[in-house]
């Protein structure tokens, strides 16, 4: 049995009802169901979820807000999980936190499979943080992979998990070029043609943390028609 905790937020009973059927099939025991954003957000009050799979249709708030609101606090992976299908709608999903984001109707085993690989990455993280403590330091920003923590300046900076295992990856690979599906590929841990999206949106997100300028990027660079590549500032105590 596989004890992480799971919450399931949606106001649709059938399909709260069958997402928890099969996780429970592929051994996950603590699951918590919630139909309201008011609800989700009172779970994750007194629970530290290991993973969040959220609706954006819900009947007090929607999933965008419940999602800031999460961020606030929270940095574990968050699957969208919604009829609002839009380029738009996903793009703003992916914006204020989303890891990831699954268009109904949809294939139930499809959405246990990322679930499934969103952890593997979170235990895998977590396994390797505890085994070797991982500082970069620079000029500009430090980020420790064994704390998960983020300082921007003198600030302690909120940075999900995926946004930090994403910097993560650059700062171990300095001055590599790679391709947005490379990166999906590396740090999402699976190869799903069409997410380089998802890569740009948390590159985008990163560059606000960290970029004096964000629209006209330093760190985080891109190369037309080719990636992205990191290029670390001097480094330094902060």
């Amino acid at each position: 049995m596989r004890d992480e905790p799971i919450m399931l937020v949606d106001d649709e009973e059938g399909i709260l009802t069958m997402l928890e059927n099969i996780l429970r099939k592929e051994g996950y025991s603590h699951i918590v169901k919630a139909g309201s954003a008011a609800e989700a957000l009172m779970a994750a009050r007194t629970t530290r979820f290991e993973m969040i799979v959220l609706d954006v249709m819900l009947p007090d708030r929607d999933g965008f807000y419940l999602c800031s609101e999460l961020r606030k606090t929270v940095t574990t992976p968050i699957l969208f999980l919604t009829a609002r299908s839009s380029d738009l709608d996903k793009l703003q999903g992916l914006y204020l936190g989303g890891d990831d984001y699954v268009t109904k109707p949809f294939n139930p085993m499809e959405v246990v499979a990322r679930i499934h690989a969103q952890l593997r990455r979170s235990n895998h993280y977590a396994s390797e943080a505890s085994n070797n403590e991982e500082v970069y330091r620079y000029e500009s920003f430090s980020v420790n992979r064994s704390t998960g923590q983020l300082i921007v300046g003198k600030a302690d900076t909120p940075c999900p998990a995926k946004e930090l295992e994403l910097l993560l990856f650059f700062c171990k690979h300095p001055n590599r070029i790679f391709t947005a599906q490379q990166l999906y590929e590396q740090v999402w841990g699976e190869m799903v043609q069409g997410d380089e999206k998802t890569v740009v949106i948390h590159i985008s997100r990163l560059r606000k943390k960290l970029e004096t300028d964000p629209s006209a990027p330093q760190l985080i660079v891109t190369l037309r028609g080719i990636g992205y590549k990191f290029v670390p500032p001097l480094r330094g105590q902060l």
